[in-house]
C-alpha cells in the first residue's frame, strides 16, 4: 500500500528528531522549507506539521514557531520492539484503536513520545505489527489435513479460529483492510491455508483466492460491530439485551402500524434470540454452502 506523501515526510522528519537533529526546544523546518526541500504543496507541508504535532513530537512555541517538544534522549536502556507491539496491543484491547496514539503508548512504556521511533516509522507500521502478532499467536489449525479432513472442515476451522481472534481483540477488524491490506506474513498465511484447503477441486488460481478472501471479508465484516457494541456497552453501562430492553414501546409503536406482520411475528416468538455469534454461524454455514457447489464433486469430503 502507497503511504501518503506527507506521511513519508513526516517520518523522515521524526527520524531526525530521533537522532538529535534539531534537540529539544529548537525549531524543526517551516512549511516553507518543507515545501523547498521535498516539491510538496503547501497543504502538503502543513499536512506534515499537523502530523507531527498529533504524535507528540513537535509543539508550537509562540515567537519561535514550531518545536521539538520534550526530552527525546533515551532513559536507560528502553524497551524492544516486541514490548512495544505487546503493549500496544494490551492499550488497544482496552480503549480501541482510536485510544492508541505514539504518546499514549510512550507514556504507558514511560519513555519519551519520541523513542518509540527507534523501534517503528509511524502507527501504521505499529498497527500492522500488531495485527501481525495476533495472527502468529493464532496460525491455522495445526491438527487438520485438507486431505483427510475435507476442505470444508479446515475453511471452517480457521474461519471460526479468526471469530475467536475478533472477539479477543475488537480492534482487529477495524485494522484489516481487504482494499488496502497492510501486507502482514502471518496474515498472509490464513489465506493460503485456505486456498490449500480448496486445492486439487477444480476451482482455478484466482478462483482460489477469491473464495478465500471472501470467507474471511465474511468474518471480518460480521466483526467489525464487536468493537462498537462493546463501545455502546462501556458509554451507556449496558448490554444489548438490557438496551433492547429500554426500546420496548418504540419497538410496539412501530408494530402497531399493522406494516411489519413478520416482523412483529418474529418479535413475538419466544425463540427469537439474535446475536453475532448467530448471524456469523448462520452466514458461514450458507457462504459454505454456495462455495460447495462451485468445487468438482469429490469436494463435497
Amino acid at each position: 500500500m502507497q503511504v501518503p506523501v506527507f506521511r513519508r515526510i513526516a517520518a523522515e522528519i521524526a527520524a531526525r528528531i530521533a537522532a538529535g537533529e534539531p534537540p529539544p526546544g529548537e525549531r524543526i523546518m517551516s512549511t516553507r522549507q518543507i515545501m523547498a526541500e521535498y516539491g510538496v504543496a503547501m497543504a502538503t507541508a502543513t499536512k506534515v506539521i499537523t502530523h507531527l504535532r498529533e504524535e507528540g513530537l513537535v509543539r508550537a512555541q509562540p515567537g519561535v514557531g514550531t518545536v521539538v517538544a520534550g526530552d527525546t534522549r533515551p532513559t536507560g536502556i528502553g524497551p524492544d520492539r516486541d514490548l512495544v507491539v505487546r503493549t500496544a496491543i494490551t492499550i488497544a484491547d482496552a480503549e480501541g484503536l482510536p485510544g492508541l496514539s505514539m504518546r499514549r503508548l510512550a507514556g504507558e512504556l514511560g519513555i519519551p513520545t519520541m523513542s518509540v521511533y527507534r523501534h517503528v516509522a509511524d502507527k501504521e507500521e505499529l498497527v500492522l505489527l500488531m495485527m501481525d502478532k495476533v495472527m502468529a499467536a493464532n496460525p491455522p489449525p495445526p491438527r487438520l489435513d485438507p486431505a483427510r479432513d475435507g476442505w470444508r472442515a479446515c475453511v471452517e476451522a480457521l474461519a471460526r479460529l479468526q471469530w475467536s481472534m475478533y472477539r479477543r481483540h475488537t480492534w482487529l477488524a477495524q485494522a484489516v483492510s481487504f482494499t488496502r491490506p497492510l501486507l502482514a506474513p502471518n496474515a498472509m498465511a490464513h489465506t493460503e491455508w485456505t486456498m490449500r484447503a480448496l486445492e486439487g477441486h477444480g476451482l482455478d488460481h484466482n478462483t482460489q483466492f477469491r473464495a478465500a478472501v471472501t470467507v474471511a471479508n465474511y468474518v471480518r465484516g460480521t466483526a467489525v460491530n464487536l468493537e462498537d457494541e462493546a463501545q455502546a456497552e462501556q458509554e451507556t453501562g449496558l448490554t444489548d439485551t438490557e438496551w433492547m430492553d429500554t426500546q420496548q414501546q418504540r419497538f410496539a409503536d412501530a408494530l402497531a402500524t399493522g406494516k411489519l406482520p413478520l416482523m412483529a411475528r418474529f418479535l413475538a416468538s419466544d425463540d427469537r434470540e439474535l446475536t453475532l455469534d448467530l448471524l456469523l454461524d448462520y452466514g458461514l454455514q450458507r457462504l459454505l454452502d454456495g462455495l460447495e457447489t462451485q468445487l468438482s464433486p469429490r469436494a463435497g469430503l
